[in-house]
């Protein structure tokens, strides 16, 4: 546990050589990128943390922002002492805090490896942000006064699993402490009430700040169907690949959360790339 940005975070730190640094999506835990990590640890030092309120870390007092993750990402650095170059290898959700990291601190950025990553062409956010994460806290409240987390949690959490990869793969050891949680409970939905903000902000941030001289990679998630959806998705992020200068890798199969399904797809981008 290490106090970050005036937060508790649990942070892990592994293995030897240049670092690179792991971000999860939307109300994910450190322990979804056991595999990945496990294959990069002997040619990078990995470093994997719980953003405030995820898995094991302190909630923050604030809603998250882009760039407050962004900076959260840097602040951890500095705690262990890693002042260089990192690449920043970001899922889902996760994207938009690695881009923005690399985008808000380009000198510190040796590589950007976006995994599945969100993307929003156009983000409008229609309410006020600050509607939005009251609704989100009320709602959050609500369920955890009634029990619904330390009832429902770690199922809620299985069936996420099932829906978003390939392959079976068995609940984690650490899962039912963390999602039976009203801290998790409330850290995931103040994730998805500001998504569509946290969106926003990065399309702000991206003219005035151009990502640094450094190899980009847009790896997606094909399951292998040939449904429109899914068709729809590998187009949207080649196309994000395109904009931002970078190269297009699909992992397949493999649902969305590549890191479970196509573990060594994903090493592979980093120590090819990064």
């Amino acid at each position: 546990m290490l106090r970050v940005g005036g937060v508790p975070l649990h942070v892990l730190s592994e293995g030897a050589g240049p670092v690179c640094v792991l971000t999860g999506g939307l109300g994910l835990a450190w322990y979804d990128w056991d595999a990945v990590a496990a294959l990069l640890a002997p040619h990078r030092t990995v470093v994997r943390f719980d953003r405030p309120g995820l898995g094991l870390s302190a909630p923050a007092p604030e809603p998250p922002t882009v760039a407050a993750e962004a900076d959260r990402i840097a602040q951890l650095l500095d705690v262990l002492g890693h002042f260089g170059p990192a690449t920043v290898v970001g899922h889902s959700l996760g994207g938009f805090h690695a881009e923005a990291f690399a985008r808000r601190y380009p000198d510190r950025c040796a590589g950007l490896v976006l995994v599945d990553t969100s993307v929003e062409e156009d983000p409008r956010p229609l309410l006020p942000r600050a509607v939005r994460t009251a609704w989100a806290g009320g709602v959050a409240g609500v369920l955890s006064a009634a029990g619904v987390p330390r009832a429902l949690g770690p199922a809620a959490r299985r069936l996420v699993t099932r829906a978003a990869t390939v392959a079976g793969h068995p609940p984690h050891p650490w899962e039912r402490a963390g999602y039976r949680t009203s801290r998790v409970l409330r850290a995931c939905a103040l994730e998805h009430a500001t998504y569509g903000y946290q969106a926003a902000e990065l399309a702000a941030l991206r003219p005035g700040h151009p990502l640094p001289a450094v190899p980009v990679t847009v790896l997606a998630a094909y399951d292998g169907s040939e449904r429109a959806r899914e068709l729809r998705w590998l187009e949207r992020q080649r196309a994000l690949a395109a904009e931002l200068g970078g190269r297009f890798t699909v992992a397949a199969p493999a649902g969305h959360l590549v890191m479970a399904d196509a573990p060594e797809t994903v090493a592979r981008a980093v120590l090819t790339r990064g």
